[in-house]
């Protein structure tokens, strides 16, 4: 039986722009990969609410779970929260269980919990939160889309809640090996191996150092010992 599948969404011009270097699909791949749910897809879109809606919508009818990142703060350009309401035609309002989570936390920082901070409670009908014990703005999971913050620790927090509610596979196992010979090279054993293990994700990565061109090899399957037995292989035929 195949493992669960997921996407993800990262939302935000800042990504787009160059300005912003995007540290949550890695993190997220990693967690995925460790739970048994293959990553498949990540978009990124723009600040544009109909191609967050067009996303949203197409990924969660195509994967098992669809992850979302960025857009969910207290300024006027944070507007993923209404477009997953949009998406899965709900409404949304300030939910007063997420206005006692932000109230209590100003109030202990002695901060005023503003209309602009007030946004960070609205959440969509049916939704349920997700906790941020980082900055306490809460995510949210609405259907089969799970909803949290661009800034990074944040993010990784959410995912450490999120990720014990979702039913997993069998984690991916993998392999590599450094092969300092170019691509042109090794592509023949390469595809002869790809041809005879078809439950494995065969990979080659190129680089070159001082000048000498090489490949790094790597071999990717739920089952250990079918990993073993290519990696052995290959690298007999490669004489490595």
């Amino acid at each position: 039986m195949s493992n669960p599948t997921a996407a993800m969404l990262v939302i935000g011009d800042e990504i787009l722009s160059g300005r912003t270097r995007d540290a949550n699909m890695y993190h997220l791949a990693g967690e995925l990969t460790k739970a048994g749910i293959d990553l498949k897809e990540v978009r990124v879109v723009s600040d544009d609410a109909s191609a967050i809606v067009a996303a949203v919508r197409i990924l969660a009818d195509t994967y098992d779970t669809v992850f979302t990142s960025g857009g969910i703060g207290p300024t006027h350009d944070d507007i993923t929260a209404d477009c997953i309401a949009e998406a899965f035609g709900a409404r949304i309002s300030v939910r007063e269980d997420a206005r006692a989570i932000l109230q209590a936390h100003y109030d202990a920082s002695g901060i005023a919990l503003n209309e602009a901070r007030l946004r960070m409670a609205r959440i969509p009908d049916g939704a349920a939160l997700i906790e941020n014990p980082v900055s306490k703005a809460p995510g949210f999971s609405l259907g089969n889309v799970h909803v949290m913050a661009g800034v990074p620790a944040v993010f990784q927090a959410m995912v450490a809640s999120v990720l014990p509610t979702l039913t997993g596979g069998d984690p991916l196992l993998s392999q590599s090996l450094r092969v300092m010979r170019g691509e042109g090279d090794i592509a023949g054993p390469l595809g002869k191996l790809a041809e005879d293990f078809q439950d494995l994700s065969i990979g080659c990565y190129p680089f070159q150092k001082d000048g000498v061109f090489g490949a790094n090899v790597v071999v990717r399957g739920t089952d250990g010992s079918r990993v073993d037995a290519a990696v052995t292989r290959l690298a007999r035929e490669l004489e490595l």
